[in-house]
Parts: structure tokens; C-alpha cells; sequence
């Protein structure tokens, strides 16, 4: 017991020194660092390496957790962005199916009906491409010239196409060439349906970039958006050629904007809707639909 007691007292009198010279001690064990690593910096390099040496394997250690949490955190980010985007390709997918069925449904009604109206598609297009080597565009005439003529088969009034639809006709046919008067003419003239309403009008052309319908019976029918198709009458073009769409409504007045850009054809289709085709009454491609030509 007595033991003990010493002990403690003589601890007490080494922590007080201690906690008296503490600020002296370490101001001495700095100016001694400091002088050794003046004196040997060849030996405080290899004590600096060796620290290194030492605590790489403990820091490495430590960094595989961590690395192995990052990623395992990230490969769940990913599972959760995987079965969200899982879930929307199901959904698309029961969109798509319901249109399937749809499209299904609509063309075996389609075929039944026409079987009951004795329907019979009307003659296949034959085409021939052209390129436009020169513009026949000025203040009173909008229009351009094709390097292929009447020897190719070209005649006066057949389409002229672009991937979009219909960009306008056959005005003038020589031996090489030809001559195209754009829809937006100002002698441009016809006829049309609006494919929404089923309405049937005229589509004339003005000089301007825009269309102008004309002889509406109901103005207030038409809504922008609307697409303008070829009706078929006339007899040059069959019906359903795509044109343009309204994008202006106002009091008596219904502005169409045409598909096609005038500004950057090179190339155009001339269709020939007849029976016989453009050279030598054969057929110069496949047949070509009136609506969604492509350039090739």
C-alpha cells in the first residue's frame, strides 16, 4: 500500500515536469529534427522512404474497401438505370404491340373492303431521275431545267418529285432537256384535297415561298397541320402525292408551306403515272408510290 503510494506521488511530480517543460521540450525535439535533416539528408531521404515503404501496404489496404464499395455502389446506380429503362422498353414495346394489332386490324379491313368494292389499283409509275442544271427562277417565274428530255421519254405534264412529294410538272420537253414550272408558280394551278377533312380546293402558287389554297368551301375547317395531297383530278397526277401542310389560317386566306425545298434540289424524279413507261414503254425503275419517294 505504501508501494503505491510512492508510485503515485512520484507520477504526479513527473506529469507536472512534464506538462511544465512540454512547450520547451518540443521546441528542442524540432530545432533537433531540423538540425539532423541539415546535417544528414541522405539518411532523413532513406527515414522518409522508409515511412513510405511502411505505410503503403496499410494505405493500400485500406483503399481495396473502399475501391470495392465505389464500385459496387456504382453497379447498383446501374442495375436501378437498368430496370428503369427496362421498364420503358416494356411499355414501348405494349405501345408498339397495340399499333401492330391496330395496323393488323385496319388492313384486313382494308382488303376486305376493297374485295367487296371490286377495287383495282391504278397503273404502276415508271421514273426516271434527273438533275437540275439550271434555275428558271426570277420575279415572275419559278421553275428549272432537267438534262433529260424527250429522248429519255420525258412529255410534257408529268410530276416531278423529291423525297418529300410533289415539287411540281413538266412544262417545256425538248430533245435533252426540260423544263420544270415549280407548285409555287404564279401559273401554277391545282387540284388538291385536304387529307384530314377529305375537302377538295385548288393549290396555287404566288412567286412566294408559300402556297395559297383557293375555291375552300368551308375556310374555317382547315386547321394548321393540316397536309395537302394531289386528289386526282385532272388526270396527271393520282391521288394521295403529298404537297405541303398549313401552317396559316386568317379570314378567307389558307397559307401551305410545300414539303419540298426548292432551295437545295439537285436531284428529282420524273414520274410517269401512265400505263406505259418513261423509255420505250417500259418501265425505267420500280414502280414508285405517291407518297414518300426517296432520292437515291
Amino acid at each position: 500500500m505504501a508501494i503505491r503510494d510512492d508510485f503515485e506521488v512520484v507520477a504526479s511530480q513527473v506529469r507536472t515536469v512534464v506538462q511544465r517543460f512540454a512547450l520547451g521540450l518540443l521546441v528542442i525535439a524540432s530545432f533537433g529534427a531540423m538540425l539532423v535533416g541539415k546535417a544528414d539528408t541522405v539518411l532523413v531521404e532513406h527515414a522518409r522512404v522508409l515511412a513510405l515503404d511502411l505505410a503503403s501496404p496499410v494505405l493500400e489496404a485500406i483503399a481495396r474497401p473502399v475501391a470495392a464499395a465505389n464500385r459496387t455502389i456504382a453497379d447498383l446506380k446501374e442495375f436501378a438505370s437498368l430496370r428503369e429503362e427496362n421498364a420503358r422498353l416494356r411499355e414501348e414495346n405494349a405501345r408498339l404491340l397495340a399499333w401492330q394489332t391496330a395496323a393488323r386490324r385496319l388492313e384486313n379491313e382494308n382488303e376486305r373492303m376493297r374485295g367487296l368494292a371490286n377495287f383495282r389499283e391504278g397503273p404502276e409509275a415508271s421514273f426516271i431521275t434527273a438533275r437540275i442544271v439550271g434555275d428558271s427562277v426570277s420575279a415572275y417565274v419559278r421553275g428549272a431545267l432537267l438534262n433529260v428530255g424527250r429522248k429519255a421519254g420525258v412529255a410534257s405534264g408529268q410530276a416531278v418529285v423529291t423525297g418529300e412529294g410533289l415539287a411540281g410538272r413538266i412544262a417545256e420537253v425538248g430533245e435533252h432537256s426540260a423544263r420544270v414550272l415549280f407548285v409555287t408558280d404564279v401559273n401554277s394551278r391545282l387540284p388538291v384535297l385536304i387529307e384530314r377533312t377529305r375537302e377538295r380546293a385548288i393549290l396555287a402558287g404566288d412567286n412566294s415561298p408559300q402556297l395559297r389554297l383557293t375555291l375552300l368551301q368551308s375556310v374555317a375547317g382547315v386547321q394548321r397541320g393540316d397536309r395537302i395531297v394531289t386528289s386526282g383530278h385532272g388526270g396527271s397526277f393520282p391521288v394521295g402525292i403529298p404537297i405541303g401542310e398549313v401552317v396559316e389560317t386568317g379570314e378567307g386566306s389558307v397559307r401551305v408551306r410545300p414539303f419540298a425545298d426548292f432551295s437545295r434540289l439537285e436531284f428529282v424524279r420524273v414520274v410517269d403515272y401512265g400505263v406505259t413507261g418513261l423509255v420505250g414503254g417500259t418501265p425505267a425503275g420500280p414502280a414508285a408510290p405517291p407518297a414518300g419517294i426517296r432520292i437515291r
